[in-house]
């Protein structure tokens, strides 16, 4: 179980895109016209062999909209790979864990879990055919040159009202480690990364940050100063997360 691709849910889905782009200096972004299923517009770029996702309603009444209304821009959406699906669908039913959408595709099986099963963001748990392989990033997605194709989101910060209580619920549900004390935070260990989860702040549970390995620390904290983004040391906020940064 690896994190492979991480959202966040921005009223401005343009100058959302524009800044994410500028900052990390990535390629142009794909835009999937599926998630007009679930009245969204989106930009999703190549990060390494990762992804980052911005999305923004298209329409009243989505759940995206609602969590913007409560939150702010904010971290929306993570999605993990795994290496064998059938495998997490057998302990999803066994544990009563619902399943809120699903897509059964050639090169690709996907599935969210409802929220209040797990705790925290949304969760999407998915099998590309190849394993490299990524149908949400486009069909002519590749790496970006030089150095930059080795940057990889490394982990991600969820509030929680009850960090332990929801550590050892991902724990179970996505069939990872016991989690351990990391700080003041519970960390679950994945395939080259990890989820912590920490106290809540004042806006409710829900991803608080991530850490972001990068080419080029210094660039990219002089960038994000350009943009008018707050800066605190090698640290940043983002879509109403800290983002942490470290080089690669």
């Amino acid at each position: 179980m690896r994190l492979r691709q991480i959202v966040f849910a921005a009223e401005g889905l343009s100058a959302g895109a524009a800044t994410l782009r500028t900052l990390l200096a990535l390629d142009a972004p794909y835009r999937d016209t599926g998630v007009a299923e679930f009245g969204l517009d989106n930009a999703v770029f190549v990060f390494g062999g990762q992804f980052i996702e911005i999305v923004a309603p298209a329409r009243a009444g989505t759940t995206a909209g609602r969590l913007l209304e409560r939150r702010g821009d904010c971290g929306y959406m993570l999605i993990l790979q795994t290496d064998d699906f059938g495998r997490e669908l057998a302990r999803f039913e066994r544990l009563g864990v619902r399943r809120v959408w699903a897509k059964d595709l050639d090169d690709i099986r996907a599935t969210h879990l409802h929220p209040k099963d797990i705790g925290g963001p949304i969760v999407s748990v998915d099998q590309p055919q190849p394993a490299a392989a990524w149908r949400w990033g486009g069909p002519d997605w590749k790496l970006q040159a030089g150095r930059a194709a080795m940057q990889r989101v490394l982990g991600v910060r969820i509030g929680a009202s009850d960090p332990p209580a929801m550590a050892a619920r991902w724990a179970q549900v996505l069939g990872l480690g016991a989690p351990a004390a990391h700080g003041a935070a519970q960390r679950l260990l994945l395939e080259g990364g990890w989820v912590d989860f920490e106290p809540a702040d004042a806006r409710g549970e829900g991803v608080s940050g991530c850490t972001l390995a990068v080419a080029e620390r210094d660039a990219v904290l002089a960038r994000a100063r350009e943009l008018g983004l707050a800066v605190a040391r090698h640290a940043l906020t983002l879509f109403g997360t800290r983002v942490e940064l470290c080089e690669l």
